[in-house]
Formats: C-alpha cells, sequence, structure tokens
C-alpha cells in the first residue's frame, strides 16, 4: 500500500506542476497567434484548469473504472466551489463585474440539471457523452462569436494583466504547451493507478477515491491560479475559472469518458453527490449575480459557508469509508 500511496502524491504533484505549465504555455500561444484576452480568459484558462480531471477520467475510464472518471468530475466541481472559492472568499470578497461570467451561469445550471437527467436510467452511455460533447462544442462555438463582437469585459482586462505576469515568445509557449501535455498524460496514468491500487486495498469504490482524494488533487490548479489571480485583484477571473472549469468538467470530462466506456451509476450519486453539486452551484450563482437590489459579491460569510459545506461532504465520505462502506 505504500508505493500506490507513493503514486497517488507524486502524480499529484508533477499534475499540478505540469497543469500550469500547460495554462502559461497555452495561455501565452493563443495570444501570440492573435487571440483575444476574452477567448483565453473564457476558455484557455477557465478550461485549461481542467485539463488535469480529463486526462485523469479519460485514464480511468479507457481502463475500466468509470467511476473513478464520474467522480473525478463531480467532485472537483464541488471543491471547486467549496474549497476553491470558498477558501479564496474567506480570505479576500469577490467583487463579481463580468457580463460573461453573468451569462455562464445560467448555462452551468442548466447543464447541471441535465446530467441528472441523463444518470436518471442508471447509466451515461455513449450517446449521452456524445451529446455532452456536442454542447460542450456549441457553447465553444457560441462563446467564441460573442467574443468576436468586440464588446468590452472585465473578464478581459483581467486576463490582460495575468498575461503579463508571464511573458514568452511563441516558441517559448508551444514548447511548455507540449511539455506540459506530455507530462499531464505521464502524471495522469501515475495517479489512476495508485488510486485504483489504493480503492481495492481498503475495499471502497473507486467513486468514492474520485470524489475525494483525486478530486481535490486535479483541483489544485484551480487552487493555484485562483490564489495567484486574488493577489492581483482579478476577481473576475477567479470566478471564471471556477465557472468554466465546472462547465468543462460537466460537459468535458464526462462527455469524454462516457464515450470511452459507458458509465454505471448508482442512486447515491443523484442523491448525495450530484444533489450538493446542485445546491452549491445555485448558491454561488445567487451569490454572483446578486439578489435584492445587491450587487454581485461573494462575501466573507458567504464563502465561509461555502467552505463548511464542502468539509462537512468531505468527513461524510471519510466516515463512510472508515466504517467499511464501498459507496
Amino acid at each position: 500500500m505504500i508505493l500506490p500511496a507513493v503514486a497517488v502524491a507524486a502524480g499529484l504533484i508533477l499534475l499540478v506542476w505540469s497543469a500550469e505549465r500547460f495554462v502559461d504555455g497555452a495561455a501565452a500561444t493563443s495570444r501570440r497567434l492573435g487571440l483575444s484576452p476574452l477567448l483565453i480568459g473564457m476558455l484557455v484558462i477557465g478550461f485549461g484548469t481542467s485539463a488535469p480531471e480529463l486526462m485523469v477520467s479519460a485514464l480511468a475510464a479507457g481502463q475500466g473504472n468509470p467511476g473513478l472518471a464520474l467522480g473525478n468530475a463531480y467532485g472537483s466541481n464541488i471543491a471547486n466551489i467549496g474549497l476553491i472559492l470558498g477558501l479564496v472568499a474567506l480570505i479576500s470578497p469577490l467583487a463579481v463585474h463580468s457580463g460573461v461570467i453573468r451569462r455562464e451561469l445560467p448555462v452551468l445550471g442548466a447543464v447541471t440539471l441535465l446530467s441528472a437527467l441523463l444518470m436518471w436510467g442508471g447509466v451515461i452511455g455513449r450517446w449521452e457523452g456524445g451529446l455532452l460533447l456536442v454542447l460542450l462544442a456549441g457553447f465553444i462555438g457560441a462563446s467564441i462569436f460573442l467574443a468576436r463582437r468586440g464588446q468590452a469585459d472585465p473578464l478581459a482586462a483581467d486576463t490582460e494583466e495575468s498575461l503579463a505576469v508571464h511573458p514568452m515568445s511563441l516558441r517559448v509557449g508551444l514548447a511548455w504547451t507540449g511539455i506540459g501535455l506530455v507530462l499531464l498524460v505521464v502524471s495522469s496514468r501515475i495517479l489512476v493507478w495508485g488510486a485504483v491500487a489504493i480503492a481495492q486495498g481498503f475495499g471502497v469504490s473507486d467513486l468514492i477515491i474520485g470524489l475525494t482524494v483525486v478530486a481535490v488533487g486535479t483541483s489544485l490548479p484551480e487552487l493555484a491560479s485562483s490564489i495567484s489571480a486574488l493577489r492581483r485583484r482579478e476577481h473576475d477571473l477567479v470566478l471564471g475559472n471556477v465557472v468554466g472549469s465546472n462547465l468543462f468538467n460537466t460537459l468535458g470530462v464526462v462527455g469524454l469518458a462516457a464515450v470511452i466506456t459507458p458509465i454505471q451509476v448508482g442512486a447515491e450519486v443523484l442523491l448525495r453527490d450530484w444533489t450538493l453539486m446542485t445546491v452549491m452551484t445555485a448558491m454561488m450563482a445567487v451569490f454572483a449575480l446578486g439578489w435584492r437590489g445587491r450587487q454581485g459579491r461573494i462575501n466573507r460569510l458567504e464563502g465561509a459557508v461555502l467552505l463548511t459545506m464542502f468539509v462537512a461532504y468531505t468527513g461524510w465520505l471519510v466516515h463512510l469509508v472508515l466504517r467499511g462502506g464501498n459507496v
């Protein structure tokens, strides 16, 4: 059991490092190729920080562990809102100005509800996975169309400042993108092997491992980029990272994993994991969009509530494992 634990730890460390290099390289390359800062913030950075989830879930599904893939995706969504957004807001309240994020939040809510319908029959099949990927492609196309209309948005300004922190030439950007991608694959393989071995050793489901250790680990790139953005007071980029990552996890990560192999979904996923993810998504939207005439912002109290929900949820999963549960 020592070797799998070392593999998980080493895989997570390499995964976080390679994800940061991949996102920095991809963002710099996109800028050098003329992509607008708004699109880079919406797609390259927001979706790029979910590259670990995509790699891990695709490999897990390909190796016959679809529960790990689903747990990684939904667990990462919960960690993104509860751990990352909650912790960051607890450090410093987040003001929301971006119209792009205000448009994306209802979309995230809609695809979250759709995911419940797709799981209702107890399995997410290849057709359902294909539908999620088609919806992701449609969202990307719509985002490109709206960004090219040239409307100013605070998210673009935040992204511009973020890109200025790590300036790269086109050659360097391409090199780091390639290196990061290769190391993402290698670290994902190490992590999946270790996670599956631990799950088998303790007699727990790969879903639980995906919802806890793997989910938190693959969310670390979002945490690192969010704290970095917070230090530069780029509040819209922080929330944009979380919303973009959750959209990509729900559509792209689950969709690709289901296309590779159908995902069996137990009743506990809908009743426990999906329900919490949906409640936290709704709370994030209410806080960020504002209510009763209040400007959209996530204050320290709201951040503390989200963080407490995440800690309680994770504690309950650990309790199930210690009790000998396999759910």
